[in-house]
């Protein structure tokens, strides 16, 4: 089984609506099964920033789905929740991306693992260390925690104290 690290963002209607689908869409994904949850922050946009804030968060699966098969799936998952296609950077309903693969290093015209902007996103990076303070960039082998942005923090807003975790098999939101 591969260890992958998938990103969620929502700033488009009831994004605490679209990230619980996604992550229970994700979670019966064939031989797949969610195993951890980062918090979910509130965030700046990032590209477009004349736009709603995004929720963002990370969640660390374990998956029998080889690279391209599992963006299929995701991509499948942004449609069936609802995602309508816009400009690049624009509000979504949904999005959903493979930041880490193991520690693969793919490249191909559809997907790039890892994410191309992983190290200058603050909003990929500081979930990915709630989930696994230990984590390297696959190409540099850099630590991921001594990287300037995690101190800058450019787009981070804030932490929510609405969570997810898995209770008995089901993907459930919780309020403090």
């Amino acid at each position: 089984m591969a260890n992958v690290f998938l990103a969620l963002g929502s700033n488009r209607g009831d994004s605490w609506g679209y990230l619980t689908e996604a992550l229970k869409r994700i979670n019966r994904l064939p031989g797949t099964e969610i195993v951890a949850f980062s918090p979910v922050y509130f965030t700046f946009p990032y590209g477009v920033t004349e736009q709603a804030e995004f929720l963002n968060m990370v969640v660390r699966v374990e998956t029998i789905l080889k690279p391209l098969e599992l963006l299929d799936e995701v991509k499948n998952i942004e449609k069936e929740t609802g995602r309508q296609q816009r400009a690049r950077w624009h509000e979504r309903e949904i999005d959903i991306d493979i930041l880490l693969y193991d520690d693969l290093e793919f490249h191909h015209p559809r997907l790039n693992i890892p994410h191309a902007e992983l190290l200058k996103r603050d909003f990929f990076i500081l979930p990915l260390l709630d989930i696994e303070s230990g984590i390297k960039d696959p190409v540099s082998g850099i630590f991921l925690r001594y990287l300037e942005i995690t101190k800058r923090k450019p787009y981070i807003k804030g932490l929510s104290k609405k969570f997810f975790e898995l209770k008995n098999g089901l993907i459930c939101l919780n309020e403090p």
